[in-house]
């Protein structure tokens, strides 16, 4: 009997724009964001077309598709920005449609984050760890379709490798300077290039940037003696950086004034209680709607505890941890399960009764048990807390 061959529902060709594969497909639409990061590139470097199927569950997935058809036509990396004013207008006022459904953000700032990125504004995305500013970057950069380039500062050990290049030695070339691939960025017009984590990048790649991110300048100087060459930043190339600040940033450097007043803030919220409930039943439609309202509760309880005048926490949950959480509730692990290994790791441990891991797993316990309760901390729940807190 002959293998029934699958037809896929949409085929897409994979190409780089800066060190982004994106994915278009026969229309020319972009699907970038409905494909991993590993399977675009991939297919990039490899030269073959991705198709999407359907498996049995009625989930669509993303894999390689030899058939013959008719491949999307290749988009150049660089694109026309709006100039004329009224143009400008219309995109930034009907730009809301273009935000991801999972991306929780007000109307206004996303407007704002736009505007900010068609007008050529270095950008900063501020706000407490896990609340979505890498996810809103990335987001800006698919509306703009532009070349984009990622740069995690956070992870760099070595500034000036990174930002300006590397001398080699070569036994044919001899000794030879080989430039950063953000050289390469700062010279593409339009790029859009991705900071990630700039609050925690050493002194070193903030005095760096100081003469890149400056409007008055806009150059990066190869060499810090007088004379050495400089590399100017081509024209419409927008600098996003992402910065965690609140009680959790643990950083030991206090970023320089000077190099904050070179960005235009746009500041990401702690999501309510209703939105992260909205964001976590959108994201896991077939998870039980009562226990995700449960993780909703559970995180806004945490967060509103932290940011108290006696607060017995130094951080709340993040939205990012609880969007782990209903992952592993999808996979079959009970919400004590989960809570477990997803959210006590994240608490000190020490001082018996009185640690915070203790006083959030009193939280959760309250939803595991009944679902609610007015009295979350009685005095017998709490001697009975100080009897095992080895997590």
């Amino acid at each position: 009997m002959s293998k029934t061959i699958q037809t896929p529902t949409d085929v897409v060709r994979c190409e780089f724009s800066g060190n982004r594969a994106n994915a278009w497909d026969t229309d020319g639409n972009k699907r970038t964001s409905e494909i991993t990061v590993g399977a675009r590139q991939k297919a990039a470097n490899g030269g073959y077309l991705l198709g999407r199927f359907i498996n049995k569950a009625g989930k669509a997935y993303w894999k390689r598709w030899d058939g013959e058809i008719t491949t999307p036509e290749t988009h150049s990396p660089s694109v026309d920005v709006p100039t004329d004013h009224a143009e400008v207008l219309n995109f930034i006022h009907t730009s809301y449609s273009l935000k991801p459904r999972n991306l929780m953000m007000s109307e206004l700032k996303w407007k704002y984050l736009v505007r900010s990125g068609v007008r050529g504004k270095n950008i900063m995305m501020t706000g407490p760890a896990g609340c979505g500013k890498t996810m809103a970057a990335k987001s800006l950069v698919n509306s703009l379709d532009r070349p984009d380039f990622y740069f995690n500062l956070g992870a760099t050990q070595d500034p000036r490798s990174t930002l300006i290049g590397n001398t080699h030695f070569d036994s044919k070339k001899g000794t030879y300077f080989s430039r950063s691939l953000f050289v390469e960025a700062i010279q593409t017009p339009n790029a859009v290039i991705l900071l990630d984590e700039l609050s925690r990048a050493h002194p070193d790649a903030w005095n760096i940037l100081m003469t890149v991110l400056d409007y008055g300048q806009r150059y990066l100087r190869l060499d810090e003696s007088n004379g050495s060459d400089t590399i100017k930043v081509a024209d419409g190339v927008t600098f996003v950086a992402t910065a965690n600040i609140g009680n959790e940033y643990t950083s030991t450097r206090v970023m320089d004034k000077a190099l904050l007043d070179r960005f235009t803030i746009v500041e990401m919220d702690v999501l309510n209680e209703a939105d992260e409930n909205s964001l976590l039943q959108m994201m896991f439609p077939s998870v039980d709607t009562n226990t995700i309202s449960n993780v909703a509760k559970i995180a806004t309880l945490t967060r509103t505890e932290s940011s108290s005048d006696t607060a017995r926490i130094t951080s709340g949950i993040s939205t990012r941890t609880t969007v782990e959480l209903c992952g592993l509730l999808y996979d079959g692990f009970s919400l004590e399960e989960a809570a477990e290994v997803s959210i006590y790791p994240q608490y000190d441990s020490t001082g018996g009764v009185d640690s915070e891991r203790t006083f959030v797993k009193q939280i959760v316990q309250k939803f595991c048990d009944d679902g609610s309760s007015d009295d979350l901390f009685n005095e017998e729940e709490m001697a009975e807390a100080t009897e095992d807190t080895n997590y």
